[in-house]
């Protein structure tokens, strides 16, 4: 069993001389992440490259699994370590390391060999790497066959300190590593929007908080608990999450009881982004989350979006889904895993106070003089923000 491995990124490497900050991140989050798993873990950083050797005990399945997951990484590739760069050595070792990456049967497809050559003091050159290994390769293994356009596997023979030769490759989740844009805070709901909502921008190198609105008795310990494992789903690619638990009941019956029915959703959600921004603000997050797609329900249209941002006065709100169609949202929350929690038959605070027919276009002065009439309300967000539940969200092992 291979136990090295080589991380490749993208986006990264066009960062000029800011790179070095970036590629320090990612192996941090890559430490990270590897010492919450069985096994002992040595993480390289060395001249573009990024190296992990593991220890003889690890788990394969959940070390790739972690690596993979990281965000900014794009490539996770098993590398055999060639230590003796003799040669007729490196030759052998090839050719044992292709038998262990595709079974000595399987040996009949149609490859290239691709080679970089960083040990400017290694006899060969690269393409003399290239043409001496698939000669070598051929001779060996007879059903092989060479494909320069367009092989069905490529060689790769790295010349460095040490030779490392791989080929089969597994497909990263790419993005910048966590931590390098700051922090935000996310509206989390039971649906199928937030978690990928939370999951995209954390891709783009946010760590994420989150806040949850609960009206019991209107909403079960089920639906709570519905949007804790969803945000431990989340978890697995963000790592520690901070859910904020907030009591919205008195809040959302004081605005059913006191506003006209048609502007309940848009008030209620209002008052949730104020709330929201409240917690923001006192854990240094930078921007607000939401999971809105413009049009897809009456809350999120142009307009509705309009009056909403209207009750976020310091922060940015950020909808990374705002022009996906619900079938995109779907797939990628069946690709990340959280659709099928999502869609578990448990309601969320939203849902049960919907109105029959909700304004699709608020004037926002109609929704403002509406408020008006909350005299109460300030008292009631406050003890919301007191008694909240804090519940920090790690990935299950």
């Amino acid at each position: 069993m291979f136990q090295a491995y080589l991380l490749k990124y993208a986006e990264i490497g066009i960062k000029g001389k800011n790179r070095y900050k970036f590629e320090n991140a990612l192996c941090g989050q890559i430490e990270k992440r590897l010492n919450h798993i069985d096994g002992k873990y040595k993480v390289i950083n060395e001249r573009g490259r990024i190296y992990v050797e593991a220890s003889e005990d690890f788990d394969r399945d959940e070390t790739v699994e972690v690596m993979k997951n990281t965000f900014g990484v794009t490539q996770v590739c098993e590398v055999k370590v060639i230590e003796d760069k003799e040669w007729n050595n490196v030759c052998e070792e090839t050719a044992k390391a292709l038998i262990e990456m595709y079974g000595e049967n399987n040996l009949n497809f149609t490859f290239k060999v691709k080679s970089r050559r960083s040990d400017k003091r290694y006899a060969m050159t690269s393409p003399e790497v290239c043409m001496e290994m698939g000669h070598f390769l051929l001779e060996r293994f007879p059903d092989l066959k060479v494909d320069v356009h367009e092989p069905k596997e490529i060689i790769w023979v790295e010349i460095r300190d040490k030779v490392y030769v791989y080929s089969k490759i597994i497909k990263g989740v790419g993005g910048m590593p966590l931590g390098t844009n700051g922090k935000a805070m996310l509206l989390l709901s039971g649906g199928i929007d937030s978690p990928v909502a939370g999951y995209m921008i954390a891709r783009r190198g946010m760590l994420i908080d989150a806040v949850y609105f609960h009206a019991p008795p209107y909403t079960s310990e089920r639906a709570k608990e519905k949007v804790v494992d969803l945000a431990r789903i989340v978890s697995s690619y963000t790592g520690l999450i901070n859910l904020h638990i907030i009591n919205f009941t008195d809040i959302q019956m004081y605005i059913y009881q006191t506003c006209p029915h048609d502007e309940l959703t848009i008030i209620m959600r209002r008052y949730m982004m104020k709330i929201a921004e409240r917690i923001a603000l006192e854990n240094d997050c930078l921007a607000l989350i939401t999971g809105e797609s413009i049009g897809q329900v009456a809350s999120q249209t142009a307009h509705s979006l309009l009056t909403t941002n209207d009750a976020v006065e310091s922060l940015p709100v950020y909808r990374p889904l705002i022009a996906f169609d619900k079938q995109d949202i779907v797939d990628i929350s069946q690709e990340i895993g959280t659709y099928e929690t999502s869609i578990l038959p448990f309601e969320d605070c939203c849902t049960i106070f919907v109105a029959k027919h909700p304004v699709t276009k608020p004037g926002l002065k109609y929704i403002q003089s509406s408020e008006k009439k909350l005299v109460d309300i300030d008292s009631m967000v406050e003890k919301a923000l007191e008694t909240r539940e804090i519940v920090h969200v790690t990935p299950k092992r």
